[in-house]
């Protein structure tokens, strides 16, 4: 590069410097080059090894141990699943106050495992569209506090870059933002203010992480949901429900139909077959939409706790994943789904064998490890 190719270069170096230094001020790590791209399909099929994990809420250390379970990632917290897929079935927003942690180390493992041939993929829950819905009222102090300090440092950058001559001046990320919500305490209000800016439509934390989240997921023989999903929603189109809801994220489109917002029927909200009494679970429907995905023979989901721990129902085709992890939610033991080629499921679970409890009837095979 010679002299004047690397003074016109300049600009986007500092940025890429001044970039850098917010995310590690922010999540404590440097990301490694490049960026993981968009999602780009809705259909995979069936990887050697597939390693599902539910709910995350906020809770770093819990997702780390699951994922150290199933032996995705190493004593330095480093991608060792080598072509091996995992998948998440979304809520990594609320109830802690590790939101942004999450997002960066998904990342940071996304980036990783592409390297080995691997593939990490995150979707959405009722809590991802709750927070970029403005819908804040399952968060935690913790969670205001963690992006009061994120807008902190994404500031501090923005006003770095208006310094140098050759660059964008960055948009100011509180342009339409409240600046005071009566009703609520006034010590939250600047970690609510935050939140939103980071998490609505076309917010930074938005368009960079949960714009790459998928809502509805079919790898070889198993289609994943964070609530459930109903054949009129299938025959609407899986790339369509995705593209929907990435493009409200983005700010592409201006709304998000009530199909996907706070109804009991929605994709994301769904509980019709993660009930704990048989008489409340629907699998005459889950077979009915079961069978208009070719191909697939079970549905994977979280949303809905399960104290047992991972379990099936409805003769295997309902796989209920979340098993409370989260010190917000009833801090359980982590837990993790696996799938050997399209059949071969197994539960790799952290409970002492007396603990581990298997709904009778239900074909799947559980293995301990202590």
């Amino acid at each position: 590069m010679n002299s004047n190719d690397f003074c016109k270069n300049i600009p986007n170096l500092v940025s890429s410097f001044i970039d850098t230094f917010v995310d590690f001020s922010v999540a404590g790590i440097f990301l490694p080059d490049p960026p993981s791209p968009p999602f780009s399909q809705t259909t995979y099929p069936p990887p050697d090894r597939l390693i599902a994990v539910g709910d995350l809420h906020g809770d770093l250390s819990k997702a780390q141990q699951a994922l150290r379970l199933a032996g995705l990632i190493d004593a330095g917290d480093r991608w060792s699943g080598g072509s091996s897929t995992l998948v998440q079935v979304g809520d990594v927003l609320d109830k802690g106050g590790e939101e942004l942690k999450i997002l960066y180390f998904l990342e940071k493992l996304k980036r990783q495992a592409v390297r080995d041939g691997g593939n990490v993929i995150t979707m959405n829950g009722n809590h991802e569209i709750m927070n970029v819905d403005r819908c804040l009222h399952s968060t935690a102090p913790s969670g205001l506090e963690e992006f009061r300090n994120w807008a902190y440092w994404y500031t501090t950058g923005s006003n770095m870059k208006r310094l140098c001559d050759g660059l964008t001046k960055p948009k100011d990320i509180y342009d339409g933002i409240p600046s005071n919500f009566p009703g609520v305490k006034q010590e939250y209000w600047s970690g609510i203010r935050a939140r939103l800016a980071a998490l609505t439509p076309k917010g930074p934390i938005a368009a960079r992480f949960l714009s790459k989240n998928l809502t509805v997921l079919v790898v070889g023989e198993s289609v994943f949901v964070h609530g459930g999903i109903l054949p009129e929603q299938v025959d609407y189109g899986l790339e369509q429900i995705n593209n929907d809801v990435r493009d409200w994220i983005t700010g592409l489109k201006d709304n998000l139909s009530s199909d996907f917002r706070n109804t009991l029927n929605t994709i994301v909200w769904m509980r019709k077959f993660s009930k704990i009494s048989v008489a409340d679970r629907d699998c005459s429907r889950l077979e009915h939409a079961l069978a208009t995905i070719p191909g697939v023979r079970r549905m994977i989901m979280g949303h809905t706790i399960q104290t047992s721990g991972i379990n099936t129902v409805c003769v295997g085709k309902a796989v209920r994943i979340d098993v409370g992890m989260s010190k917000g939610c009833i801090n359980g033991l982590p837990e993790v789904l696996e799938i050997c080629g399209n059949s071969h499921l197994k539960i790799l679970t952290s409970k002492p064998v007396y603990d581990v409890i298997q709904e009778q009837h239900e074909p799947v095979e559980m293995q301990v490890t202590a």
